[in-house]
């Protein structure tokens, strides 16, 4: 499912907008060009203690990403 990004601009507070330059920051490190389908996701999610340092970084598939928020 795409994102509504004109949606997201309308509601943009100070949070949604840190997160979303936080993954704009993230792709650029892992050097994907803008509207490629792949997506960035952590090697050990910060839930369990992950970091967003470079190393723990990988890119998936979006269909694998999403899988992983399904759960």
């Amino acid at each position: 499912m795409a994102r509504d990004y004109k949606r997201e601009a309308a509601l943009e507070t100070k949070k949604r907008k840190a997160d979303r330059a936080a993954r704009n920051r993230a792709r650029r490190k892992m050097g994907l060009a803008v509207g490629e389908k792949a997506q960035v996701d952590h090697k050990k999610p910060l839930s369990k203690g992950g970091t967003n340092a470079k190393s723990n970084l990988r890119v998936v598939s979006a269909k694998t990403n999403n899988k992983k928020r399904d759960k």
